[in-house]
């Protein structure tokens, strides 16, 4: 019967390791290493977790309880994102998902990081590192635990920044025709920071097409219009041979940009 007590003990305390677990959508080792004492009885208790179907590691040191209802790990993707690394935030495309303002919902997740990591796969979504180009702009999910993103402001600077890399520029348009108000300081202070004058051309070109649903003042495309140089540069440069020059800004531009047919398509 004695021989029966230290098994008894350790189940219960397997119970209270899953349970505090539970509480966090993802965690790692070392979070596993504080609920245990030693890092010995950490990883015999996540590989039991594991066996039992409870836990499901994620990538190296990542790890998440398993929804007993679905059988998926309970972490959302952009959870999972920013666990990465410790400066990882979800950027680009991926924030205008998080902000309710995409189009489609891609298979790919762009992830910012000071540090960088190697793309990955998760339960058919891949994890794709994007270098961190400022530590302005990154907040906090009011909502979800554990989530950061870029603020608005910045996600839309950066994705006009990085289209031809991330999203594509059809896709963009339509993530740019939901939003109804933007801050000028705080753009101003993203374009300050990047400080090219091509961004602030193709920044100035699309959100004076949009200035009355973002609530946008003359003053504000006034000032892009400001440093953009004399330097004539092409909007899309998958589509030179389709672009007119737009001499307001400086700006080889494809015809027809802003017109929408029916079933969404941009007729370029």
């Amino acid at each position: 019967m004695e021989k029966n007590i230290p098994k008894v003990k350790k189940e219960v305390r397997n119970v209270n390791v899953y349970t505090e677990l539970a509480k966090y959508p993802v965690f790692s080792i070392e979070d596993v290493k504080k609920l245990t004492g030693n890092e010995k009885t950490a990883y015999s208790q996540m590989d039991r977790l594991i066996k039992k179907g409870l836990v499901k590691k994620i990538r190296k040191n990542i790890y998440s309880v398993v929804n007993p209802t679905t059988g998926q790990v309970v972490a959302t993707r952009y959870q999972i994102a920013c666990a990465i690394t410790d400066t990882a935030y979800i950027s680009h495309h991926s924030a205008f998902e998080y902000y309710g303002l995409a189009n489609q919902v891609y298979y790919e997740v762009y992830v910012s990081s000071e540090n960088k990591f190697n793309h990955f796969e998760y339960d058919n979504v891949t994890y794709k590192y994007v270098a961190s180009r400022m530590q302005d702009g990154v907040v906090e999910a009011k909502n979800t635990t554990g989530v950061r993103m870029t603020d608005l402001e910045r996600t839309v600077v950066d994705s006009i920044r990085d289209f031809n890399k991330i999203g594509g520029f059809e896709e963009l348009l339509n993530c740019l025709e939901g939003i109804h108000y933007l801050d000028e300081k705080k753009l101003k202070n993203y374009l300050s920071i990047y400080d090219t004058q091509g961004l602030y051309q193709r920044v100035g070109y699309l959100l004076d097409h949009y200035k009355k649903e973002m609530q946008l003042s003359k003053e504000f495309i006034d000032y892009c219009k400001s440093k953009i140089g004399k330097s004539r540069r092409y909007l899309v440069s998958d589509l030179k041979e389709e672009s007119y020059y737009n001499n307001e800004w400086e700006l080889m531009v494809p015809e027809g940009l802003f017109e929408i047919n029916q079933g969404g398509d941009i007729l370029v």
